[in-house]
């Protein structure tokens, strides 16, 4: 018996040409969940709530008291909360999806061979790495309508000094950090869980996997809260003092 540690994901079949990975496929399958149970979650809600919904409403409640804490004002908090509170939510069920019993056993013969039909999802780095561009993104969107077209690219080329000047550029090189620091935290902690619990089983496979998926477990849960609230404070962090106060 082999042990097979691959860094891309496994080609399951294509699509008018475009390859589709597995660990692809079961990112649109958490979607889908995600957005029918928000479906029917919201088709559900009742005036007078029973225990399923007192959850979900205490649930979203908290969450949005924390982004409205982080972000200083309600307004503001509202426009932020859907994508944060997506984004955990999405690494979340992403994370819980490798905990299946047995998803290792299944696979698939594809014209390259037999694959996986199973992968954690966030071991997949363009699915992290689209992500990420996401929060990048909307970080600087929210930067230009706060500081103005004008002087947001003079924060970065600011000619009135060499110290200014490189201190720009420092920055520009921070914001362009920030890419590879929510990327590979994220992506490096989920691939190297998955990979430890994998060569654990393979070389003792009764009792001692059993503290490693503990630790993947916690994983699992502390990842997606750790990007979606480094997104939340890159957010806010590119609001300009002066227009949080206006």
């Amino acid at each position: 018996m082999n042990l097979d540690i691959s860094l891309s994901p496994e080609i399951l079949f294509n699509i008018f040409g475009i390859p589709i990975s597995n660990a692809f496929f079961w990112s649109w399958v958490v979607t889908l969940f995600l957005l029918v149970g928000a479906f029917l979650i919201k088709r559900n809600l009742k005036m007078h709530p029973g225990k399923f919904q007192n959850i979900i409403e205490m649930l979203v409640g908290g969450a949005f008291d924390f982004v409205e804490s982080m972000m200083g004002d309600k307004k503001r908090a509202l426009r932020v909360f859907p994508l944060v509170f997506t984004m955990f939510f999405f690494i979340f069920f992403c994370n819980l999806l490798t905990f299946i019993p047995g998803q290792a056993a299944v696979t698939i013969k594809t014209a390259g061979g037999v694959v996986p039909l199973f992968r954690a999802i966030i071991s997949d780095y363009s699915i992290v790495f689209v992500m990420t561009m996401v929060s990048v993104i909307v970080t600087q969107i929210v930067a230009v309508a706060s500081m103005g077209p004008l002087r947001y690219v003079g924060k970065f080329f600011n000619f009135t000094s060499p110290l200014n000047f490189f201190l720009g550029l420092m920055d520009l090189v921070g914001e362009l950090a920030k890419v590879m620091s929510l990327s590979f935290r994220l992506f490096g902690n989920i691939f190297a869980g998955e990979v430890l619990g994998a060569v654990m089983l393979f070389l003792f496979p009764f009792f001692l996997p059993l503290p490693f998926a503990l630790l993947g477990l916690l994983t699992a849960v502390v990842q997606p809260f750790v990007f979606s609230v480094l997104t939340l404070v890159f957010i806010s962090m590119a609001i300009q003092p002066e227009e949080a106060e206006a």
